[in-house]
């Protein structure tokens, strides 16, 4: 069992490149919530703990705009001591909520990225950034995202949200660590958590090196090194 701090590896990240962080919270059985959507809380308080740590360890927390609807977090810092991260919503097709928490003006930066040529959307309050990334296979990739982010500024980042928008940075190849919040519990069914692109065979999994960290309340932390990844894709 891994005794280092699992944010170690963000305190000491290079600063003249990005570091990404992706963050998910499931149960045993890898499920993010059940059938009705119920989510509140699959993770026990120690894994908050550790998710606003993070949050306060780095430049930005990114979510998709999907999590800013369905669940309209704050995304500052509450439950730990630190600083409240810059907030930055992928918002392709402009339906961000000018209501949501996450834009209240607090003095932190709040940017919302949108792709290149779509419609201008909910206009946003003020103060609140908005960066254009370009389309590319329908979609915005998530290295551009982080490429735009980082000429506004930004050096380090955790993507929090939700599962399909880290899903996303993992198949893009843009996260450099993953965590994974592993509750002790079976749902047996609901939302699935990472959803990657199909493999056919097992030399083809990714297979990080990991530290695995038992949390004071039962929770388990995976850190998964996704730089350190065996695979064949």
């Amino acid at each position: 069992m891994a005794m280092t701090d699992p944010l170690d590896p963000i305190r000491r990240a290079p600063r003249e490149i990005p570091f990404v962080v992706g963050q998910l919270g499931q149960s045993l059985d890898g499920r993010i919530a059940t059938l009705s959507g119920e989510s509140r809380w699959i993770n026990k308080d120690c894994a908050l703990d550790h998710v606003h740590r993070v949050r306060a360890a780095v430049d930005a927390v990114i979510v998709g705009v999907g999590t800013v609807v369905a669940d309209d977090p704050m995304l500052n810092v509450r439950r730990v001591p630190g600083r409240h991260p810059a907030r930055v919503v992928i918002d392709p097709s402009g339906r961000m909520p000018a209501s949501a928490r996450c834009l209240a003006d607090d003095g932190c930066r709040r940017i919302v990225v949108r792709s290149a040529g779509s419609a201008a959307g909910v206009e946003l309050p003020g103060g609140v950034e908005t960066l254009r990334v370009a389309l590319g296979d329908g979609a915005m990739a998530p290295g551009a995202i982080i490429e735009a982010l980082w000429q506004a500024g930004l050096r380090s980042f955790l993507v929090e949200g939700g599962a399909a928008t880290v899903s996303r940075f993992i198949d893009g190849g843009a996260l450099d660590r993953l965590h994974v919040l592993v509750a002790p519990f079976i749902l047996g069914s609901g939302k699935p958590g990472l959803s990657l692109r199909p493999i056919e065979r097992l030399a083809d999994a990714l297979r990080p090196a990991a530290g695995v960290h038992v949390l004071p309340d039962g929770d388990v932390l995976f850190d998964c090194d996704l730089r350190s990844r065996n695979t064949g894709r």
